[in-house]
């Protein structure tokens, strides 16, 4: 195999060179112009997009205390939001993380292209120091094309920037609404369960059976009294037998009285004595 340069003056001047010159080249650049660029596809899904954009900014500017107070559940209607937030949360994410991907593809192709329109320009200046004008001009043509498709992708790829920016700002804020979204559910079931509490509270309180069970109580109450009573009963029965201490307390007391008697006489003794 010949170590010649394709550009090499005999070969210019073949009529295969002519056919040949720069096939590779050529068949990038096609495949470059057929392959559609990660923004014409994104436009081509144009209505799934702004489907997930409309959903966004509905879901940010939405009054939860307005949807809440028309909802004949809230508990219900606060499921469905946030079950709807996180969707297009989702879905939001999913679309910034193709846009990325898009993105390194666009930069990919931009590097192929750039080396394309250096290749093309070195094929220039080889035609024309071999006074090939006419392979020159060919090759500048196809620079050009490349230039033109890489200053296209740079373009699209400063649109994404804008798109992945907007991306990241509507992701930021969906976070704080579902965040608000959640702290008012809690809210919510919080506040149901003590309506609940209360309805059961009340329900239990007109309830028949608690009144049986009050009754119950009064029954079981009385039936307490009549045992203590009977109780209290056998301790008046006894208060009437006499113990070891009541007896003396008696014998001591009858020697005071015995003594209080014997000074009566003495004091009547006396004052008989001196009336006669």
């Amino acid at each position: 195999m010949s170590g010649k340069s394709p550009f090499d003056l005999d070969v210019l001047g073949s009529k295969d060179a002519k056919a040949d010159i720069g096939t590779r080249l050529d068949r990038e650049i096609e495949r470059l112009r057929t392959t559609p660029t990660p923004v014409a596809r994104a436009i081509s899904t144009g209505d799934s997009l702004m489907g997930i954009f409309s959903r966004t900014r509905d879901i940010i500017a939405a009054n939860f205390s307005e949807l809440l107070d028309q909802a004949d559940d809230p508990a219900k209607m606060i499921r469905m939001i946030i079950l709807e937030m996180e969707e297009t949360l989702v879905e939001v994410r999913a679309s910034a993380a193709r846009t990325i991907a898009d993105q390194k593809e666009m930069h990919r192709h931009t590097v192929k292209l750039d080396r394309l329109q250096a290749d093309w320009g070195d094929k220039a200046q080889l035609a024309l120091s071999k006074d090939r004008e006419d392979l020159a001009r060919a090759a500048l043509m196809e620079r050009r094309k490349a230039a033109d498709m890489a200053d296209q992708l740079k373009a699209e790829i400063t649109v994404l920037d804008d798109a992945l920016r907007a991306y990241e700002a509507d992701i930021a804020k969906l976070q704080s609404r579902l965040r608000e979204a959640r702290s008012r559910q809690s809210q919510i079931a919080a506040r149901l369960e003590s309506a609940e509490n209360r309805f059961k509270l009340r329900n239990l309180m007109t309830n028949e059976r608690v009144d049986e069970a009050l009754a119950r109580f009064d029954q079981l109450e009385r039936r307490v009294d009549y045992a203590e009573g009977r109780a209290d009963s056998l301790e008046i029965g006894g208060k009437g037998k006499k113990t070891l201490a009541d007896e003396f307390a008696e014998l001591e007391g009858g020697d005071k009285v015995d003594e209080e008697l014997e000074e009566l006489k003495r004091a009547l003794g006396k004052a008989a004595n001196k009336e006669g």
